[in-house]
C-alpha cells in the first residue's frame, strides 16, 4: 500500500512539473507571437499568459476558459467575430493560411480521441505539418492549469478573432 501511494505522489508531482514546465519551454515562442500579434490578439494573448504564469483554474471546459480569457481581456462575446464556421465531422476545414497568432480555434484533437477542442492560437511550429502551438486547457472537470502545447492542426473547423 506504501508503494502505491508513494507511486501515485510521484505520479502527480511529475504532472504538475511537467505542466510548470511548458510555459517554461515554450516562453520565448510566446513572448515573439505576442509581440508580433494585432493590438487585440496581443491583449488576449497577455491575458492568457498572465492566466497561465498564475496557475487559474476555471471550472468547465476549455471552451469556459478562452471565454473567461477573451472577457477578462476586453473582448466578451459581442467582441468577437467568426472568422471561419465549419463542423466537427464534415469541416470545411480552415486553411492554415486563415490562422493568425491569438486566434480561438475548435479542432479535432488527433492526440486524444479524436475529440473537438478549442485552444488559443500562438503559432506554428511546422506549417507544412500544420503542427501549431496552443495555449492549452483541458477541462472535463479536472483542477489542472491551462498549458502550452503542440497540436496538429490539420482540422481545424471554427476560428474566432478578438475585434
Amino acid at each position: 500500500m506504501l508503494k502505491f501511494i508513494f507511486s501515485l505522489i510521484l505520479l502527480l508531482t511529475l504532472s504538475v512539473v511537467a505542466r510548470q514546465n511548458s510555459y517554461t519551454k515554450y516562453q520565448q515562442f510566446v513572448l515573439r507571437a505576442e509581440a508580433k500579434a494585432t493590438a487585440p490578439a496581443r491583449k488576449v494573448m497577455q491575458t492568457v499568459r498572465h492566466m497561465v504564469e498564475q496557475k487559474v483554474v476555471i471550472r468547465g471546459a476549455c471552451w469556459d476558459y478562452l471565454d473567461t480569457a477573451f472577457t477578462r481581456a476586453g473582448y466578451p462575446r459581442g467582441k468577437r467575430s467568426i472568422i471561419h464556421k465549419g463542423s466537427k465531422g464534415n469541416g470545411p476545414y480552415a486553411p492554415a493560411s486563415k490562422i493568425r497568432v491569438g486566434d480561438w480555434l475548435y479542432y479535432i484533437n488527433h492526440s486524444y480521441h479524436n475529440i473537438e477542442h478549442s485552444g488559443l492560437f500562438v503559432g506554428w511550429t511546422n506549417y507544412k505539418r500544420r503542427q501549431g502551438l496552443i495555449m492549452s486547457y483541458a477541462g472535463e472537470g479536472r483542477v489542472e492549469p491551462a498549458r502550452y502545447k503542440v497540436y496538429d492542426l490539420s482540422h481545424v473547423y471554427h476560428i474566432m478573432r478578438a475585434n
